[in-house]
């Protein structure tokens, strides 16, 4: 009988891991990267979530064999890039940012895209890129302001995150829900799937303990 891999979540993101665990999966190691996002120039924004995704899972990959780990793991990495038309908005990290980046999507349509890569063992790479349209409703100086104020926008791609209080925000949304909070879950489950992780090996026993 075949060992089930290891798995390494290259992410410190608490959202990312939330979503793994929702469908079973509980990541043997977390791996936190911390990678230079800067768009190179003239680049788009489809292939800079690509860019950033295997940056981040051949960083994870080194960092784990560098500490003795990991040696036989997938490596899982996802990066989501927010974009009105070729402009690529900032993770807010100012509350001047996130003004800016609300008076932008304010009454428009945006696509985020997540792009996915799986690293296996023997440096193969797998990968998938999910893009999802929005459309939010045209705020009021008054929103904005009381969505600044609660601060749910700091490092948030785009300066919102649609599982908070942004979730009024949105009229229209066409794609992945679960890619636009960071991590789309029907891709990543079958990327891993693809390369022999047994993505419903906790799922029975999940189900002994849920209740009625």
């Amino acid at each position: 009988m075949a060992t089930r891999p290891e798995l390494i979540l290259a992410s410190a993101s608490p959202r990312r891991l939330a979503l793994l665990n929702q469908i079973g999966i509980e990541p043997e190691h977390l791996v936190p990267t911390h990678v230079d996002e800067t768009p190179e120039k003239a680049e788009l924004p489809r292939k800079l979530a690509a860019r950033l995704a295997d940056l981040k899972a051949l960083t994870a990959q080194h960092k784990a064999r560098t500490a003795g780990f990991g040696g036989e793991a997938l490596v899982l990495a996802a990066d989501t890039v927010v974009a009105v038309g070729r402009r690529v908005l900032p993770k807010a990290e100012t509350m001047e940012e996130a003004a800016n980046c609300l008076s932008l999507l304010s009454g428009r349509s945006h696509r985020v895209f997540t792009a996915i890569t799986v690293l296996t063992p023997s440096g193969a790479k797998r990968q998938r890129i999910v893009e999802t349209r929005l459309r939010f409703k045209r705020l009021s100086v008054r929103e904005m302001e009381a969505y600044l104020a609660s601060a749910e926008w700091q490092g948030k791609a785009g300066g919102y995150a649609i599982q908070g209080i942004a979730g009024a925000f949105v009229i229209k949304l066409s794609g992945s829900y679960t890619g636009v909070v960071g991590l789309p879950l029907t891709e990543t489950a079958a990327l891993l799937a693809g390369e022999g992780y047994p993505v419903q090996f906790n799922w029975l026993n999940k189900s002994s303990h849920s209740g009625v």
